[in-house]
């Protein structure tokens, strides 16, 4: 006998619906309209773990805006494994980003100032709202790993003097790994030791009404060779360094990055705002021994009804791991009714969070892409080992994996337009029937056989 929990979502219904434990009812083999065939002899990556970003946004309302009641509740059911859907990947902007209440640097100066020994360095901002959520979300999950991405250098670093637009100046260069360092060593001073960083978030977006920084894929290529890799030995760390963190559709970015630099690079990662997730599979082809993450992706008012946008998150999403990922990461923790707040002069926002905060009533709604994350996160749990999986229907999605304790996860998606009943084998063997609604989502934990 095998134990069995079965998470469930229909797609009409914004609701995870309850987890079925324990020995399933078998659908009889007339009924089945369905396989899924796993291969535990092929195997892939091992998952680092799913989750989204303590923005200055985000952190501030669950931080200031939530009464302690409530903020102990959400991070309960974000960070517990057992009480909640057991997160274990934070992605955070280093500094200001699009989501912030002002744009922030950790080494701001006035106006045609500079400070190359980083005398003014302080991460005091983030001791108000974001060190005070990553240490609960760390002692929640232990498991939990954090990952560092800047929108900008400090702007005295920069062409335009200003977060906003503008590049690296190369005389910079050496300074601005230094700001890296420094940013590690006093985040581990609380505690917190930073798994990963990405060097520049959207180095080929340079908008200008947000903290931003072009840089193109020759520059990054130096910047890590010459500069932030030597330092991280200098200084002992052992934080990897993601290049580019941008969209599939620019594959050829990380292939210039790692042609000079691959001793240097640890993984390369992903964002899903152009292009398919191939690209993933594309350049770990190239370079075979390099990670893949996917660092952000944010659902929004561009996709408005429940059912096309949670299809969208588990669609992608399995997609996303299929082609290699160790990370699946959302965008915004936390927005509020209004999708921000957002840095002055941004507009209005269309991107959504993974919980709603509304800041005029305090009152907290866990949205759509909670519910999405929770198929992942409740049952493939970190160091899960990617097993291959197959279907004999096109519309069906699936991925599966075997995690440390020997049970086998797996999460299936219906894409098609009608119920599908389906089997999921096991090299033959088979270890479940289930019924899928269309656009449903069913995720399933085994354990192992029982002696």
């Amino acid at each position: 006998m095998r134990e069995i929990i079965m998470y469930q979502s229909n797609s009409e219904d914004e609701l995870f619906v309850e987890q079925v434990a324990a020995e399933l009812p078998q659908l009889p083999a007339d009924a089945l309209t369905a396989t899924i065939e796993i291969d535990a002899g092929q195997t892939y990556q091992v998952m680092d773990g799913f989750g989204a970003s303590f923005t200055d946004s985000a952190a501030y309302l669950i931080h200031q805006v939530l009464a302690e009641e409530q903020r102990t509740a959400v991070m309960q059911k974000l960070f517990d494994p057992l009480e909640g859907i057991g997160l274990s990947f934070l992605r955070n902007p280093m500094g200001a980003s699009d989501y912030a209440r002002t744009v922030y640097s950790y080494n701001d100066m006035p106006e045609g100032g500079s400070d190359p020994a980083l005398a003014g360095f302080t991460i005091a901002h983030d001791e108000g709202d974001i060190i005070p959520l990553v240490q609960e979300a760390l002692r929640l999950n232990p498991e939990l790993k954090l990952m560092a991405s800047p929108w900008s250098a400090p702007g005295w670093m920069k062409t335009s003097g200003s977060m906003i637009a503008g590049s690296l100046k190369p005389e910079h260069y050496q300074v601005y790994a230094d700001y890296f360092v420094r940013f590690i060593q006093a985040y581990a001073a609380h505690g917190l030791p930073v798994y990963a960083v990405t060097v520049q978030n959207e180095p080929l977006y340079e908008p200008q009404h947000y903290p931003s920084m072009l840089m193109l894929p020759e520059e990054q290529r130096e910047f890590i060779r010459g500069y932030l890799k030597p330092a991280f030995r200098e200084h002992g760390l052992d934080t990897k360094i993601f290049c580019y963190d941008h969209n599939w559709d620019r594959p050829d970015y990380p292939l210039t990055v790692l042609k000079g630099a691959e001793a240097e690079v640890d993984g390369v990662a992903w964002h899903w705002y152009g292009g398919a997730a191939s690209a993933q599979s594309e350049v770990l082809a190239a370079y075979p021994d390099k990670e893949v993450h996917f660092t952000e992706g944010s659902g929004g008012e561009w996709i408005p009804p429940f059912e096309q946008a949670f299809s969208n998150v588990m669609r992608t999403g399995i997609e996303i791991l299929r082609n290699h990922s160790k990370s699946f990461v959302l965008w915004n923790m936390a927005l509020d009714e209004q999708n921000g707040p957002t840095v002055p002069g941004f507009g209005q926002s269309t991107c959504r969070g993974v919980v709603t905060v509304n800041q005029q009533t305090r009152e907290l709604t866990y949205t759509l892409d909670y519910y999405a994350l929770a198929h992942f996160s409740k049952v493939i749990l970190p160091g899960a080992l990617r097993l291959a999986s197959a279907a004999n229907r096109e519309h069906l999605r699936s991925v599966a994996f075997r995690n440390a304790d020997g049970s086998l996860a797996v999460v299936l998606f219906n894409d098609g337009e009608a119920a599908e009943n389906v089997a999921v084998r096991l090299e033959g063997e088979e270890l479940l029937t289930c019924s899928i609604a269309a656009k449903g989502a069913v995720s399933v934990k085994v354990a192992g056989k029982r002696e």
